[in-house]
Parts: structure tokens; sequence; C-alpha cells
């Protein structure tokens, strides 16, 4: 962060200093809302939860270095009293951007737009300080949180912009307006919120609107594959840099091969220039998502040898995205637990085909429920059946009450017939896993967030006759 007083980040955020608050104290970290995190020189937000009040823990916070917290009623040692913690940090991430040298630049998408993050970041850091978001925070408060962890000498700033309603991003780019936007795709993530495809890339859309004119350097790198995305040419005063596998994308891919982890290989082509890539990242999806970054890249000023050696050797910074595991018996556990919606539950079923087949292996589909998908959830879910099915997905396992459908669209009824079913929860789901799984079997777990599944693929790897499962970094 940007080093500031007390005084005037009081000003800033609208608060009033308390007491034991000294005015002239220099706060030179970002802002923490755990206490856990805090380290010398930062401010921390106390946030009253559901569950955990961090009003609580801002001794603890002034323990570990903070120079005051941020709260909504006055505490014991240094603080500004605020309204709202919300509006706070967002200004306060509204005045630090505004005072930055870096080069901003905004990814939004149904999917792929953390994968995308990181590999972008991955890539810019060879060049300059690099600063991105861990996870995706991509939200009112993990948004600023990262423009807060900004300084004087970061090159590049890359934020992650959600949306679960029309105005949400746009929101965002006023706290940070960016001078690139990247969007990767239109799905059907939070269609039931939105209701619609075309409400979704409305929303989507605020991002280039935000964007400065191309004589300010304003760039907006739009799919060339995703009709939804590059019609939002015409909403951008923006120059245009495409991405994709068209043959009229200005960066594109051509020559993909996978090997036996479904990790692609590809050839990225810009102009006259080309280098060849070999991705870490388990799946043929994550081509888009590289050539994404390279996109931006490119209009960073690196050149295109270097963004190949960056992507080649980037690895999955984001927990629980197609991260794999390999135990001492051969058994391969995808964890792609994190979140989920169709588009991405296709990809991933796809990549796990496709490794199935390379490796000659029995695959093992254990899916949770999507959410958010309103009406169209029934049909949605009931279509990944069919697809696990046409696939040739040897095993399919869906787990929760929400899940059903997955059993019922692969014509099961909820028992096992031999090959696949239905279980109530994690615990069944691991215990049913542990009986039927043989050594060398490939396992895809997915669901959305709130599914908790990732506890099946973390109970699954350690679960080996050694007590040893590896873990693969890729």
């Amino acid at each position: 962060m940007i080093a500031m007083t007390l005084g005037e980040v009081a000003q800033i955020v609208g608060g009033t200093l308390n007491a034991d608050a000294d005015p002239t104290a220099l706060v030179t970290a970002g802002v923490e809302y755990d206490s856990r995190k805090v380290g010398e020189g930062s401010l921390f937000l106390a946030i009253a939860g559901e569950h955990v009040d961090g009003h609580d823990f801002v001794g603890a916070a002034h323990a570990r270095g903070a120079v005051a917290a941020l709260v909504t009623h006055d505490v014991d040692g240094p603080a500004i009293v605020i309204d709202d913690p919300q509006a706070a940090i967002a200004a306060l991430a509204m005045a630090v951007a505004r005072r930055l040298n870096a080069i901003t630049i905004a990814i939004t998408g149904s999917s792929g737009k953390t994968s995308s993050k990181d590999l972008l970041a991955q890539v810019l850091q060879v060049r300059g300080t690099t600063v991105a978001p861990a996870g995706n925070f991509n939200n009112e408060l993990g948004h600023p949180y990262t423009v807060l962890q900004a300084g004087e000498t970061t090159e590049f700033l890359v934020l992650e912009t959600g949306a679960r309603g029309i105005g949400h991003i746009r929101y965002l780019t006023e706290i940070a307006p960016p001078r690139i936007g990247v969007v990767m795709n239109v799905g059907s993530a939070h269609i039931g919120e939105f209701g619609s495809r075309e409400a979704i890339a409305q929303a989507k859309g605020e991002l280039v609107e935000s964007l400065p004119a191309a004589v300010d350097g304003g760039v907006a790198v739009l799919n060339l594959d995703d009709p939804a995305v590059s019609a939002m040419a015409a909403r951008t005063k923006a120059r245009i840099v495409s991405f994709g596998e068209s043959a009229g994308a200005d960066v594109r891919a051509v020559e993909i091969v996978l090997d036996d982890f479904g990790r692609a290989g590809f050839t990225i082509v810009a102009g006259p220039h080309e280098a060849r890539v070999q991705l870490r990242l388990i799946g043929e999806h994550h081509v888009s998502n590289a050539l994404a970054a390279a996109a931006v890249a490119l209009q960073c000023g690196l050149d295109i040898h270097e963004i190949a050696a960056a992507l080649s050797s980037a690895t999955a910074r984001s927990r629980w995205r197609m991260e794999l595991t390999e135990r001492a018996d051969g058994v391969v556990i995808i964890n792609d637990a994190y979140n989920a919606n169709p588009e991405s539950m296709r990809a991933a079923l796809k990549a796990l085909a496709y490794v199935g087949r390379a490796r000659a292996a029995s695959t093992w589909a254990v899916l949770g429920p999507m959410g958010e998908l309103g009406e169209d959830s029934q049909a949605e879910h009931d279509a990944l059946g069919r697809l696990a099915v046409r696939l040739d997905i040897s095993h399919l396992l869906a787990v929760g009450e929400l899940a059903k459908p997955i059993a019922h669209g692969g014509s099961l009824e909820g028992s096992w017939n031999g090959e696949s079913g239905w279980v109530a929860d994690v615990d069944a789901a691991v215990a049913e896993l542990r009986a039927r799984i043989r050594p060398g079997d490939i396992l895809l777990v997915k669901a959305s967030r709130s599914a908790g599944l990732e506890r099946i693929a973390v109970a699954l790897g350690e679960d080996v006759s050694d007590g040893r499962a590896e873990g693969v970094e890729l």
C-alpha cells in the first residue's frame, strides 16, 4: 500500500480517530480483515460477521503490528471509527489506485477468470513487480483488498472482477479503473440471479465500457471464439485485441496437442511471431486462458518468447482448480472442487475422459451440485449425467440431494448399478469410493464451493496403504 498517515486514512474513509490514535502514525502495508495475517505497518479491518466479530481480535491485530484498526464502535487501542467497513475499504482502495503508477488490468468472464489471472500474474512478474489476488478475490471486499496490496513499486496490478448482478462490475471498475480489460466468455454461471445469458453479457460488458479510449491507452482483450464477447467491441472506445483459436484472432493457438494428463502444448501466434508453449495445467480449456494472458502481456511490452517460457513454467496458484494428486498406488485425483458451473463442468469432464483414454485407465466423475442456476438447475444437472455417459466415463457418483438429477441423467435411479450411483453426502461418498476405487483409477471431484467436495479429494489423497500421497505440482 502507498504510505499514508492515520490522519489521511481517516479523512479518506470518512472516519473519526479515537483517543489512542496518533494522526501522524504511518500506514505502510495493506488492510487485513484476518488478524492472523496482520503484519507490521498494516491496518486491521474489524468486520462483524454472522459467527465471528472482528472487534474481538483488535488486540491481537495490534500485537502483530497493526498501526490501527478500522472499527464500527470504539475499542481499546488506536482505531478509526467508521460507519460501513465495505464503503471504507472501497474508498481507501480508490485513493490508492489513483496514486499508483502501475498498469491496471481487470479480467472477467463466466469461467476461467481465476486461472487466467493466475497465468497472467506469473507471466507479468517476469518483467516487473506484479500484484494479483490470491484465489478469486473478485467481489466488493476482495477487490479493494487486492488493490491495497499494491504500492509505489508495483508495475502491474491484475484484478479479477466478478458479478452477481447488473452494475457490480461497474462498481468495481470505479474503485480501480483498468487500462486493460479482458473478457473471457459469457456462460451460465449465476444465471439464476441474472435471469438470462443476455443479462450476463450486459454485466460482463461493463468492464469494456469502463476502459479509456484507444488514444488514451485503453485496450479491450476479447475472446473471438465467443460471439457474445466479440460483440462487446461495439461497447468500448478502447483498442480491440482479440484472442482465440479462430483464424482471425490477433493472438491465436495452433497445433494443439495434449499429453497423457491432458496438458496442452500449442504454438502461440501473434502476427508474424510465434512460439511453442507447453502448459502444466490439466485440460484443453486452459489454452484459452493462456491466450488471454499472452494477449495482455504483449500489450504490456513482453515479447512472445518470454511469454511462452513463462506460460510453460506457470503453475496452478489457486487451490482446488484441477489440482492433481497422484497416490503411491497409482490412483490419480483431480480436485476441481472450488467452484462449478455448466461450462466448467463440461470442460472438466472432457479433460477426465481424455486422461482416461490416454492412460487406458478407469475414470470416476464425483460430482456435486452447481449453485445459482435458477429454473435451469434440474435440466443442467441432468445434462451433465448424459454427458458423462456420452464421454464414456467409467463411473459416475453424484453427491448431495441437489445433485440427484446428475445421476438420473445417466439413467440411474440413485442406487449402485455396478458402475455408478448417488450418495447423500461427503462422508457417504468417501466410504463408497474407498470401497470401490482401484489402483490406477482416475477421479475428478467437482462441485460448487458450498458443497465442500474438496473434503473427498483430501480424504482419498491421504488414504493409501503406506500412508503416503504424492502431490504433483502442475
